[in-house]
């Protein structure tokens, strides 16, 4: 057999090329002599690692597993191993983690800690990092992004608390830092401006998180008492909002209805079932190893954002007003 069939047969990007029983005998003799590729050679020979770094803001928030598994099955597929690490929203450790991917002559990034206006991925785009953003984008352009829609789930959240008869709105959204936060918030402010709501409620979350969403709703709660129906910035905001509500008295959606953002693992089995905007996670992460890979095998690609809709789901969490509570 020809040297030139057994690298085929041992590597994945290759392998397709030769037919089944060839690949079985060639793997069957390689497993048999213990024989494993040596990546380092691999990648002095080729240039290439085959592996692509991805980091994540808060791997505990339920968005980032599905778009992880998403990711990682592309890359698997095209023969790419992917490192994980999580920044805890810490921008010094994300230059940490992402210096040592790129160390470790990780061929591209997929990175989701991104804020609007970041100087680590400004600093990556100006030296020629393969790279994609996910969830998130920049204020400034100019990196390919897979990002949720998130001005057309706003709307939908609004106007369905609006159909249900609330006519008191408030918004408790994530950091303005971020471009989710940002978004979303301004598709709340326009979107309540032109139903014509007078008496609305605009309040920002230290985070993406149940301890932020709990302490924000506490001030709203507190400034805002005549408040019917809130908009979250995503479902774990959500998930305090109703927390705190409980803990004065008002129930969900008895008193107060809320709506969430992203349709996190569990949301069904909430008590009550949260309704939000489904956003698919796992396509976000697919859709953005796609386009890295993309990238890699045309260098010189414009750089493309690609925005994923969502779905209003309505579950209990959401109901019409009180009778007299809906009216200004």
């Amino acid at each position: 057999m020809h040297i030139s069939t057994a690298s085929r047969a041992l590597n994945e990007r290759t392998a397709a090329l030769l037919n089944p029983q060839t690949l079985e005998r060639v793997r069957g003799a390689a497993d048999g002599l213990g024989y494993r590729v040596n990546g380092m050679a691999r990648a002095l020979k080729t240039r290439r690692s085959m592996t692509i770094g991805m980091v994540v803001p808060d791997i505990t928030n339920p968005f980032f597993p599905p778009a992880v598994r998403g990711a990682e099955d592309v890359l698997d597929r095209a023969g790419y191993s992917l490192l994980l690490s999580s920044t805890d929203n810490d921008m010094g450790k994300a230059r940490r983690q992402v210096a040592a991917m790129l160390e470790g002559q990780a061929d591209g990034l997929l990175l989701a800690m991104a804020f609007r206006d970041d100087p680590l991925v400004n600093e990556l785009r100006a030296g020629g990092t393969p790279l994609v953003l996910v969830n998130r984008t920049i204020d400034r352009g100019g990196v390919s992004a897979v990002i949720p829609d998130d001005f057309n789930g706003a709307v939908e959240a609004v106007e369905h608390l609006y159909a249900l008869g609330h006519r008191r709105l408030a918004f408790v959204g994530g950091p303005l830092s971020t471009s989710n936060g940002a978004r979303r918030r301004a598709s709340f402010e326009e979107t309540v401006l032109r139903l014509g709501l007078p008496e609305v409620a605009v309040l920002e979350a230290s985070a993406f998180d149940e301890a932020a969403g709990y302490a924000a709703a506490q001030t709203l709660l507190t400034e805002h008492p005549r408040i019917t129906a809130v908009v979250a910035g995503n479902d774990l905001v959500a998930v305090g909002i109703i927390v705190a509500a409980a803990e004065r008295g008002r129930g969900c959606p008895a008193d107060i209805s809320v709506v969430g953002f992203n349709d996190m693992l569990l949301a069904a089995r909430l008590a009550p079932p949260l309704t939000t905007i489904r956003i698919p996670q796992y396509d976000v992460g697919a859709r953005a190893a796609k386009l890295l890979m993309a990238q890699l095998a045309e260098p010189g690609r414009s750089p493309e954002t690609v925005l994923i809709s969502g779905e209003l789901i309505v579950r209990g969490s959401t109901a019409p007003p009180a009778r007299g509570e809906g009216e200004p």
